[in-house]
């Protein structure tokens, strides 16, 4: 600890990280690799089977391939910098690169709680106004609802980047967490920032609470229409598709709304860190698997992809 105090005068800052120096936690962190591999494959693999199969070219699949656009920036932002420091042994980052860091995940965080909200409203119409969706759900109002995430994200994002960093910090400069996060920054301020803590609140109801209580009203409406389908096949299959997609809905969100919308005398650094492992790392693994791999026409196109480049190749 005593080297992390030389840094004290210093403007840049301290990362613990999220394991010690350990053989156990080398294991982990080759888990986290393997993961963070997974996630970049299956999420570029999407943006490019979207974009070059022409059946995938609904408003549906459009926000798909901007959420894995967001999933891939994110965990780039977070983990390649978690595992060099890690492997190097140094825990430093300069104010610049922890502002840029904040900046990118609050845009990206606020950005795709939004776009999950798009996402679930683009079901809702498909399968409760089938006849409708053409003109509530076409490619202009895709094109709005991505753009929209994106700006509203970043104009977030600018804001709450500004006010985290301009607080003094005159104490020690270690932030006990593995990149850095607003509410872990908070925790080394010298000054009140209970009045930009309740500012974080506000920006908690707009970004967390009003998309996940859309979304999840959004999904009681749709089970709702699918318990009056008569197939029995086409019921069990739209309950499968609903479960999986709230099952990773409150896997991003929950922890999300208890890390951000807690008083900072309630946070603890081993829990923070854990529950930042969800809507950082595991969740952009499995957004792809359940919204887009587990559906037939993904698989089909994946198919025929394939078997272009193979008799590509062939030639």
């Amino acid at each position: 600890m005593m080297g992390y105090e030389n840094h004290t005068f210093s403007s840049d800052f301290i990362l613990l990280g999220l394991f010690s120096s350990s053989q156990t936690s080398l294991i982990f962190l080759s888990f986290i690799f393997i993961v963070f591999i997974i996630t970049i494959t299956e999420n570029t693999m999407m943006i490019i089977l979207i974009h070059r199969e022409s059946r995938l070219h609904t408003p549906m699949y459009f926000l798909l391939s901007h959420l894995s656009l967001m999933d891939i920036l994110h965990t780039s932002n977070i983990v390649p910098k978690m595992i060099t420091d890690f492997l190097s042994g140094s825990k430093t980052i300069s104010f610049v690169a922890c502002g840029f860091q904040i900046f990118l995940s609050l845009t990206l965080l606020g950005g795709e709680c939004l776009l999950l909200a798009a996402m679930s409203y683009d079901r809702y119409v498909a399968i409760c106004h089938p006849l409708r969706y053409p003109i509530l759900m076409n490619d202009c109002v895709s094109v709005l609802m991505a753009a929209g995430a994106w700006f509203i994200g970043i104009i977030n994002s600018i804001v709450h980047t500004a006010y985290a960093l301009h607080f003094p910090f005159c104490g020690s400069r270690v932030i006990d967490h593995f990149f850095c996060e607003v509410p872990a920054m908070l925790v080394l301020s010298c000054v009140d920032t209970t009045l930009y803590e309740r500012g974080i609140y506000v920006s908690g109801i707009i970004f967390l609470l009003v998309p996940f209580s859309l979304i999840f009203a959004s999904y009681v409406q749709i089970l709702l229409t699918v318990l009056r389908m008569k197939s029995k096949e086409a019921r069990k299959k739209s309950f499968s598709t609903c479960f999986f997609h709230m099952i990773v809905v409150i896997m991003y969100y929950g922890p999300f709304i208890f890390t951000y919308m807690r008083p900072k005398k309630h946070h603890t650094p081993g829990q923070d860190k854990s529950l930042a492992i969800f809507y950082t790392i595991l969740t952009p693994t499995f957004n792809p698997i359940i919204y887009s791999i587990r559906n037939k026409d993904v698989l089909e196109a994946m198919k025929n992809m394939l078997r272009s480049n193979f008799f590509h190749k062939m030639l």
